[in-house]
Formats: C-alpha cells, structure tokens, sequence
C-alpha cells in the first residue's frame, strides 16, 4: 500500500461536512477520500418510518454538497464488515475512519469492525463527532456514572469547555478509481403506496444547511422568549433541532458555541440545558445498555399494564376525546414531531390513564418520529413511566384538561390539529362534554360521532394509576 491509498470515511448519524471529525482526518492525510453510507438494516433498531423518509432527503444534501468539494458519496446497502471489506478490496484503500455512536448494538458491532480492519493491516480509527462529553468523561464524586440529571448538568457546565467545532474543509480530494454505488432511489425509502409523507415534506428540509438556517432563525426570533414559549405548542417557540441533531447534520459542538456567544439570559441558559439534557440521555444509554428494552427500576418490571388495543388504536389516531392529546398525535402524524410539552402530555395519558405499556409508546414514536434518537426516545419514555433514573414522582399524572388550559389558552394548537372542534369557546375546548348542549350545536360538534367522547374518565383513571403504581412500591 502507498501513501496515496484512499481512506474510507464512514458516515453514520454524522451526515454534515463542517465539524465532522472523521471527514477532517481524512483530508489531513492528503490522500484521496471515500465518503462511504451504509445502510444497515440489522444492528440495533432499524430506523422507523418517518426517519428513513428523513435519512432519503439527508443523504441527498448530503451527496450535493460531497458533490461540490470534489468527491463523490458512495452508497451501500448491507452489513457494514462485509461492505467496508469489500470496498477496501476495490479500492486498496489503507484506512477507515468514522465517528462514533453510543447505541449498545452498535458500539459492539464496530469494535468486532476494527479488530477484523486492524487485523488485516488496515487502521481503523473512530472519533468523537456526536456528544460534547465522552460517556466515560463525566462522573460522580464516588466515580459512578450520573443518574440524576441536575448534579450532571452542574458537572458538565464546570468542566472544560468541550471543543471548538472543525471547519468544514473547502475541498476534498476525491477518489479517481471505479467504485460502485447503489442508487438512493433504489432503498425506497420514502413511503410510496400511501405516500403519507406530504405532510413531512411540508414542514421539513432535511440538510445540512437547513440545520443551521434553524439555529440563525431561532436565535434571531425565538431565544430571548424561549423560557417561556417553549411550553406554548401553539407558537413557534423551540429551536425544532432534534431531527438535525438526530441525524448529526448540525453537531451538538456547533450548537454549544453558537449559543454560547449569545447574549447572556435565561433563554439562552435555558436552550442550552435542554442540549445538556440530550447529552444526559446519551450516556444513560451508555451506562444502562438495556434501557430501551427494560425499565430501570426493576420493580417495574412486575407493573401491571393492560392490553387495551382500541385504546392503544384511539391514542395513536388522535381519537380519545381528550383534545390536547388529540391534538398532539394528529401532529405527530402529520409532520413527524410533536412539541416537547404536549409529548410529556400525551405519554402521561398513555402510561398513566390507559395504563398502556410505555415500551408500546415508545415503539410508536419510534416509527413516527423524525427525530427518532434511541437514547431521547427511551429516556424520556421511562422518566414519564416513572421507571427510569431519574424520574417524574409516580403521583405526577399530567390533567389533560388542565395542561391544555394553561399552555394553549387561546385554543391556537387544539384548533389547527382538532378543526372538528374548532368552533367551540375557549371555555369548553379542552373539554368539549361539558360544553352546553347550545354550544356544542353552534360548533356543530355531536359527541361520538363528530368527535369521541373521553375514553376514560380522568379521575377514575388517575385513581387506577396511583393504586398500580402505590402497589409495586409498596410491593403488595
């Protein structure tokens, strides 16, 4: 092998030019550079359905921008050992480098990778392109990883500032050879017989580029209020980055810096935690591999959770008569993410009033999420089941009623996702069976026809919930 062999750069939930460490090793050696995706549909969770709609327009950008610096984005479809092999053969290339990720399947499967690359003479090499913090970086007093989330967030903003981000390298030296690339088309992966996913497209630019055309315009309209309007599902008041991030087309690096040279305040604090918190359900999922499959307090796993598939059918639909929950699975639905209040909400109603497994919550948002991120998803399903670490008390059973009052007063949110209803006052909207009988004739709503009547009763239900989860606390 000569200098002059080719690096593979294997790209993975880093799917940006600028601060990608991997990609900014390769150019620094010089030699000509194989930006390589594999799509591997048997480690781990493969993606759900909104993401892989996601992953099609990603990798679009993604090759357009390749495309422009000079080299050419390489896809395959396969297990990464034998793909990486195979190209390696093709090539002659010397090295192979990428960026690390945290799932436990994954990060089993690339150490089996580069024992097998180092083995046959190649260096393999992996990077930090995806957390500000190592897993293994930020620990307790005793030396254990972190379980609660406020002493980590008081470590993590103590400790040395995480790294600059890398700049995004104006040319790359691309690879002359044959290599051969499958066809993006080809992986079907956006939803095509129904193609559900207008509304996505609608809403969303996958890219590099449109990431942080969403990082300027929340900073430049949203951050001074943010404290407070991220609690408004009716107003524009989150960054929207967790798709961009989930799919690493901005890294948490940027983000960090960025909002670190921000005019200080308590939005800017506030954006800020909520990027710490990611980094915090990262490495729980690093300490505790079985969270996204087990609960991690064990007591749970002997809760008794039903098997209500029409109520699970009626809360996936948007259908159980509770607007501010409605509401937020329609959105769901529609543009494959959902505000961050409402998903407290609509996971509450599920775990707490329909006493649903939250491993089944879990999987729907799983598949219909664009921003599905395995750590994310499965954190904060077991914080609101009560299950996890650090978790909301078990007597925390969110009034769906009461949630919908307080942060879409106006109606603004209910209405565009509810239109059935829309016509109601303020006053009877997030509970549309008390509403007079006028009323709901002048709104022209027939209750459990035009729209359902409450599947459950909130009282009755969070009296249900409060003995389930008194008795395995108690272990009665």
């Amino acid at each position: 092998m000569t200098s002059d062999a080719p690096v593979i750069v294997w790209l993975r939930r880093d799917l940006r030019i600028a601060d990608n460490p991997a990609l900014q090793a390769a150019v620094a050696r010089g030699a000509p550079v194989i930006p390589l995706f594999i799509l591997d549909e048997d480690t781990g969770w493969p993606l759900g359905g909104a993401a892989r709609w996601w992953l099609n327009g990603s990798l679009t950008a993604l090759a357009a921008k390749l495309a422009k610096l000079g080299t050419t984005l390489i896809m395959r479809r396969g297990a990464p050992d034998k793909v990486l092999r195979a190209i390696v053969q093709e090539t002659g290339a010397a090295t192979v480098l990428w960026n690390r990720c945290y799932e436990p399947a994954v990060i089993a499967r690339d150490k089996a990778i580069k024992s097998d690359l180092q083995k046959g003479g190649i260096s393999a090499e992996s990077f930090n392109g995806a957390l500000l913090f190592e897993p293994w970086e930020l620990k307790t007093q005793a030396g254990n990883p972190f379980k609660v989330f406020t002493p980590f967030w008081r470590t993590a903003v103590s400790a040395p500032a995480p790294r600059k981000p890398l700049p995004a390298p104006k040319k790359i030296h691309g690879y002359g050879g044959k290599v051969t690339s499958d066809v993006l088309t080809s992986w079907k992966l956006p939803p095509v017989k129904p193609d559900w996913a207008v509304g996505l497209r609608d809403t969303w630019i996958p890219g590099e580029a449109a990431a942080q055309d969403h990082v300027d315009k929340f900073h430049e309209e949203t951050v001074t209020e943010y404290v407070k309007s991220r609690d408004i599902p009716g107003e524009t008041g989150t960054s929207r980055l967790s798709p961009y991030l989930a799919f690493g087309e901005i890294s948490p690096h940027q983000v960090w810096h960025q909002a670190n040279h921000w005019e200080p305040g308590a939005g800017q604090a506030g954006f800020m935690r909520q990027i710490i918190w990611r980094e915090f359900s990262a490495h729980l999922l690093y300490h505790f591999p079985q969270m996204p499959e087990a609960p991690l307090r064990p007591a749970f796993a002997d809760f008794p959770w039903t098997r209500d598939k029409k109520a699970l059918r009626a809360w996936q639909q948007g259908h159980t008569g509770y607007p501010i929950v409605d509401a937020g699975m329609r959105q769901l639905w529609h543009t494959g993410w959902m505000h961050n209040r409402v998903r407290m909400v609509v996971a509450s109603f599920l775990v707490k009033h329909l006493l649903l497994p939250w491993r089944t919550g879990e999987d729907w948002f799983w598949d219909t999420l664009v921003d599905a991120d395995l750590a994310n998803n499965a954190a904060n399903w077991q914080w609101v089941a009560g299950c996890g670490t650090d978790a909301a008390p078990y007597f925390r059973v969110f009034n769906p009623v009461l949630q919908g009052e307080k942060f879409d007063g106006d109606g603004a949110y209910v209405r565009r996702w509810v239109p059935e209803i829309a016509g109601l006052p303020d006053a009877w909207l997030h509970k549309p069976w008390e509403a007079p009988d006028m009323e709901l004739k002048k709104a022209g709503v027939v209750l459990g026809k035009t729209y359902p009547a409450p599947i459950v009763d909130h009282k009755t239900a969070r009296i249900r919930a409060l003995a389930a989860f008194k008795k395995i606390r108690t272990g009665d």
